[in-house]
């Protein structure tokens, strides 16, 4: 059973992000660690995702007047490709929804397969540039 709730440890979520995106920041050779993405997502809205009450993933949001920025959607890797990514991404539309938020947008790299998620759920590219994807998704009523 797949459940959410407020981020109850920031650094374990960090430490989650740093542990999925580590081939990502390789591959792109970005200096990151663990401290630096604590501090980028203190000011975020943070989400847990729990499967049976065991943190699995991670939802991080940022509202703007535009909307709702997807900041990061992390599913650990034994529970990837169960439809959980899905899952998320309909929370985080009512979240969205009940903020007033009209539109969903995020950033994803070119190279991650989560890119076919955001597509299968209704994303569309907006722009990108060398290493990124920039989709958006309109809210309805």
């Amino acid at each position: 059973m797949i459940s959410f709730q407020t981020t109850a440890n920031l650094a374990q979520s960090a430490q989650m992000t740093f542990d999925n995106m580590r081939v990502y920041y390789q591959h792109y050779s970005v200096d990151w660690e663990v401290s630096k993405i604590c501090e980028q997502i203190e000011g975020l809205e943070n989400w847990d995702i729990l499967y049976s009450d065991r943190v699995v993933g991670a939802i991080r949001l940022a509202f703007d007047d535009s909307g709702c920025y997807i900041r990061d959607l992390q599913v650990s890797p034994a529970f990837q490709n169960k439809g959980m990514g899905a899952q998320a991404l309909a929370y985080v539309e009512t979240l969205a929804k009940q903020a007033g938020a009209k539109q969903l947008r995020l950033r994803v790299f070119k190279i991650s397969p989560a890119v076919h998620l955001y597509q299968r759920n209704g994303f569309v590219l907006d722009s990108e540039e060398d290493n990124f994807f920039y989709l958006s998704k309109t809210l309805g009523e």
